[in-house]
Parts: structure tokens; sequence; C-alpha cells
């Protein structure tokens, strides 16, 4: 019995290559920066990755999705994706996970 359908696992595979991308500004990856909001995944509409920025003017903004893009182009060629930016919930740093606050010295 599979536990996880291959739409779980594809999701899964680009929380793990998200997990490449790394904030310039604070070296740290857009994961556990909080970052990255939802992923789905669907044979009709392929990828999905909902986003925000630390700030609307993130001066590394064009940065962080050229190289998110980049990493799903990578590594999912042969899916369509898309990443939509989105500002609500505003990012605060309560997202930060756990090991991000370790990595960021602020437990």
């Amino acid at each position: 019995m599979e536990l996880f359908s291959e739409a779980n696992k594809i999701e899964i595979d680009v929380y793990d290559t998200l997990k490449s991308v790394i904030d310039p500004e604070l070296a740290i990856n857009i994961i556990d920066m909080g970052l990255v909001y939802d992923i789905s995944y669907s044979e009709v509409t392929g990828i999905l990755v909902n986003m925000t920025l630390s700030s609307e003017n993130c001066p590394m903004g064009d940065v962080i999705l050229a190289d998110v893009n980049a990493a799903l182009t990578e590594n999912f060629s042969e899916i369509p994706n898309n990443v939509v930016l989105v500002w609500e919930p505003k990012w605060n740093s309560d997202f930060i996970t756990p090991n991000g606050k370790k990595s960021l010295n602020i437990l």
C-alpha cells in the first residue's frame, strides 16, 4: 500500500528542492525562512508555489524569485510550474521555522 500519491511525492520533492534556494540577505533557505506558504501539484496545472517575501520592497526579491524559478526548472523540467507571489498573510518573523531561528541565533 502506498502512503503517498504521486502528487504528494512531487510536492515533497518540490519542498526539498526549494530548501536549496537561499535568501541572500540572511543566508538561510526560503523554507526555513517561512517564505513558502503552499506547494501543490496536479497533472492538469503542474506545480503551483504560493510564496511571499519578507516585505513588498525586499531588495533581493527578484533574485529569490529567479532562484526559485531556476530550481524548479532544473529539477522539474518536464512539469509546468507557476510561482505566485502573495502578500497575505503578511510575513513576519513568527513564520521562521525552529531550524531557521537556530541558524539565525534567534531562539
